[in-house]
């Protein structure tokens, strides 16, 4: 059976909300998006030397977390895509709450050691604790500077990865030592992922929500900050964004030759590179078990997926970038 196939089956068993159609609706219509995010405690579990019926428990709680905090992100971004907008607020609320509970009840029925089940119970709550408090401060607080950026984003972004890896790893039967690495690994993709979707989201078109004033995604804040020339204009610019494509496009254009785009790849790689460091670090612990879980290479696979479209997007820009010089805009 396909995985995500078996997710929504598994979703379907789970007491009080076999019952609930709204919600069971809603859980397969993201199931049928495939989210990548979902598999990262497969391969976490795969790392550790687990199976993928070992995995299924922690890929189900960190599939109803997906979903319930997305919930929530929605309603408090008034994204125009939210199921909120469907179903509304109230409804949406309760299901958030629904799918908290969903998680950690997907995983009080798995069957693993006593220690094991408590400590991923705990990851789940974690999930939750972090996240929400990262989302009160990302709606409440106004970012001035990096130092507060990145205050939001690991708490906003990093919990969740963090969770969905040391899971895995849990129930992979990794010890309590090797499955807090896999959280840390976790934390450090979570802050890639916020890179990769600040640079993804600052470049589209039409633009984001994120060229609002209340909201400061770090290529943003850095064209706002950094002292450069473009700077007073990309200021000027910037609230008015999202309602002409002109404006718009001068203003990303500003991110590309301003230094903006340039320096969240440096952080990025930066990030790849403390993560291969200790990637080399699971590779020893390999050899003690004569090589059979291949750690480095499947948690080196999934960093490399973050950065991958990221550079497809930097080849682009190189291009555009290239073409305004011969022809003599730039």
């Amino acid at each position: 059976m396909d995985i995500y196939a078996r997710l929504v089956d598994e979703f379907s068993k789970i007491t009080h909300l076999k019952e609930w159609n709204e919600v069971q609706t809603l859980f397969r219509q993201v199931a049928l998006g495939r989210p990548a995010h979902w598999l990262l405690p497969l391969r976490a579990c795969e790392a550790a030397g687990g199976t993928v019926e070992q995995a299924i428990p922690a890929i189900l709680a960190v599939a109803c977390s997906h979903i319930g905090i997305v919930l929530v992100d929605d309603m408090l971004d008034a994204d125009s895509r939210g199921a909120h907008l469907k179903v509304g607020e109230p409804a949406a609320a309760n299901m958030a709450s629904a799918l908290q509970s969903a998680a950690l009840a997907a995983i009080s029925v798995c069957n693993i050691s006593l220690d094991a089940k408590l400590r991923s119970m705990e990851c789940v709550n974690e999930i939750f604790l972090a996240t929400t408090i990262g989302q009160y401060w990302d709606v409440n607080s106004i970012v001035e500077d990096e130092d507060s950026y990145w205050k939001i984003a690991k708490a906003k972004s990093s919990p969740f990865f963090g969770a969905s890896l040391q899971l895995g790893a849990l129930m992979g039967g990794a010890s309590v030592k090797l499955s807090e690495q896999f959280k840390e690994l976790g934390g450090l993709y979570g802050e890639m992922i916020q890179l990769h979707d600040d640079i993804n989201d600052t470049l589209t078109v039409p633009a984001k929500p994120d060229w609002e004033t209340d909201r400061t995604p770090l290529p943003i804040l850095f064209a706002k900050l950094v002292d450069h020339p473009l700077r007073a204009r990309f200021v000027e610019l910037r609230p008015n964004a999202r309602s002409s494509p002109k404006i718009l496009k001068e203003a990303q254009e500003i991110l590309i030759r301003c230094g903006a785009i340039s320096y969240c790849v440096y952080q990025l790689m930066n990030r790849y590179e403390t993560v291969k460091n200790m990637l080399v670090e699971l590779e020893h612990l390999d050899t003690l078990c004569k090589g059979e879980c291949k750690r480095y290479e499947i948690l080196n696979e999934v960093f490399e997926d973050v950065l991958r479209p990221v550079f497809l997007i930097f080849e682009k820009l190189d291009k555009v970038i290239g073409s305004e010089v011969q022809t003599g805009v730039a």
